[in-house]
């Protein structure tokens, strides 16, 4: 343990069960209802609503070997070229085999796909798969489905949730073992305030930090909760680095911040071309696959022309869809276009790269267990070694479900007898909380220095600027009595600013130690792929004096999460 935690009052109130989970997603819920079908008593804790996480936004589709002439062995070769040779091969086996069955079980649970005038499951193309594997629901409207299915299924079922709820930090018993998690709920449903469930097993499926950007796909909750909590509670951190930009953003203003409207993937995959203002197709000619090249080469392809033009983005032409084309098989986005006054259907569509999904998170096994014992972890949160250095596109649906029922299997099949928390002034001292407005000024910090496009020189001014925040947190407590002391009120804000200081220390730590371009870690002082050294992963935990250490694994394998493993 590291003995740190954040700065808020003792737990007012507490409800015991068997496993929290912390999330709302396809991995959260997914976990949920297994966990429970298992007879396990079971609460599923989220920050805002039951169906506000990023399940709901992802638009594009869930991959999975599901067409006629493809196979889990195709699936995984498409993955491995993607993840830039950090893959974890036995991790990615076990996505692609075990997937198929899994995305049968969720429309068993009673998601909906398009399907073809055949009856089956109607399936496009996606930036680097050299096959139709993406099956999608609403046209444009995946996550929405998957969320409506599961969140219809877990109130079905009557499970305990709780709602609008800011999950704070790990509880521990005296041995150091998983004992619940401490939050705080925001003034809703029947607990208010900070409180506590005990479980002896969390999982964590919080999603993604995209918000430590000033631009980003995610929404406003994706403040990188779960990686934060991991850290504190002493959990390894692998492969923050990767952060995946997505190419085609709908581009709203050089200034204009926080959530972005996404372009799907698949309207590319439909056939749309990537233009500058001229007109002129430039992805033709710089991979086999053009505008379905993984993301991080369509990334870097957009951003490079963007500098070459000296322009502030590029566009997505897809007019000769026609009308009819958009309002069947993208209709979400055409209305979000539409509500921004582009209309796809008679111009292109401006788009700019956006952080979109983290690669990297809280390592785990093939079974989500972390580097804490009872501590899970699945989805975006969790770094399971399925997608390397860049995801491949529409895996992330996958992973969420595939590896959320490996974690309720081994929870039912080990089911940990509860314990009692050790009280939470024997965690340590405090984090001293860093003003809410600090939020803008790390943002900014992390898309100057640690965008799509990064260098020593923009890291370390990065780095700089985030120590310089951190300091001041620590000198303001100090000032006003201490850590613990007022200088900056404990609430939903400050709690968000610091998971996200902490979560951009660690990630510029990572990227200023990875000294070369490698999936979507793109240093434009180090342009090339070093194998011989680069072929690693690198490992983060938080040492007791708060500083990011930094580990580079002796091969491109992952070490086991357990010594006797």
């Amino acid at each position: 343990m590291t003995g740190i935690r954040l700065t808020a009052p003792a737990p007012g109130w507490a409800i015991d069960a068997d496993v929290v989970v912390v999330g709302s997603g396809v991995a959260g819920l997914t976990a949920a209802l297994r966990c429970a079908a298992a007879g396990l008593d079971t609460v599923v804790v989220t920050k805002a609503r039951l169906d506000d996480g990023s399940t709901r936004w992802a638009q594009g589709g869930i991959a999975a070997a599901l067409g006629e002439g493809d196979t889990p062995e195709q699936h995984l070769d498409d993955t491995l070229v993607a993840g830039a040779g950090l893959c974890d091969e036995e991790a990615v086996r076990t996505l692609v085999t075990e997937g198929p069955d899994a995305v049968r079980r969720l429309i068993d649970t009673g998601a909906h796909f398009d399907t073809t005038d055949g009856g089956d499951i109607a399936l496009t193309r996606e930036g680097g798969h050299h096959r139709r594997r993406i099956a999608h629901a609403g046209g444009d409207a995946t996550g929405a489905e998957i969320s409506r299915a599961l969140v219809a299924a877990v109130r079905e079922a009557a499970l305990h949730t709780i709602e609008n709820a800011l999950v704070l930090d790990l509880l521990t018993d005296a041995e150091g073992r998983t004992a619940g998690v401490s939050l705080h709920v925001m003034g809703e449903g029947q607990h208010d305030g900070v409180g506590a469930v005990r479980a002896p097993s969390v999982v964590l499926a919080t999603g993604g930090m995209g918000q430590v950007f000033s631009a980003t796909t995610n929404p406003s909750v994706s403040t990188g909760d779960g990686v934060a909590l991991a850290l504190r509670a002493g959990a390894e951190v692998s492969d923050l680095e990767f952060v995946q930009f997505h190419p085609t953003v709908l581009f709203l203003g050089a200034d204009s911040e926080g959530q972005q409207p996404l372009v799907s993937e698949a309207v590319r995959g439909e056939g749309a071309h990537l233009v500058d203002a001229d007109g002129v197709r430039f992805m033709t000619g710089q991979h086999e696959l053009a505008e379905l090249a993984p993301r991080d080469i369509v990334a870097k392809g957009i951003t490079r022309r963007m500098h070459e033009k000296g322009a502030e983005h590029m566009y997505l032409d897809a007019r000769h869809f026609g009308a009819a084309m958009w309002e069947q098989r993208f209709p979400t986005i055409l209305a979000a276009c539409r509500s921004h006054g582009i209309d796809p259907v008679t111009e292109p569509v401006p788009v700019a790269p956006a952080a979109h999904y983290a690669s990297g998170g809280v390592r785990t096994d093939l079974r989500g267990r972390t580097t804490v014992p009872g501590l899970y972890a699945c989805g975006e949160v969790a770094c399971t070694g399925v997608h390397g250095a860049n995801r491949l596109a529409s895996n992330s649906l996958l992973e969420g479900l595939v590896f959320a029922e490996r974690i309720a299997a081994d929870i039912a099949e080990t089911r940990p007898p509860r314990t009692e928390p050790a009280a939470v002034a024997d965690a340590g001292e405090p984090v001293a909380l860093p003003a809410p407005e600090a939020r803008t000024a790390i943002q900014r910090a992390m898309t100057r220095g640690a965008g799509v496009l990064r260098s020593a020189d923009s890291l370390a001014a990065a780095a700089a600027e985030l120590e310089a925040l951190h300091r001041e947190a620590a000198a303001d407590a100090e000032e006003a009595g201490g850590p613990g002391a007022k200088a900056v009120v404990p609430g939903v804000e400050a709690w968000e600013v610091a998971n996200l200081l902490l979560v951009s220390r660690v990630l510029v730590a990572a990227a200023r130690d990875r000294e070369e371009t490698r999936g979507c870690h793109w240093r434009e002082d180090r342009p090339d792929r070093d194998d011989v050294h680069g072929r690693r992963h690198l490992v983060v935990r938080i040492a007791p004096d708060r500083t990011p250490v930094v580990h580079r694994t002796e091969t491109a394998a992952f070490p086991p999460v357990r010594p006797s493993d």
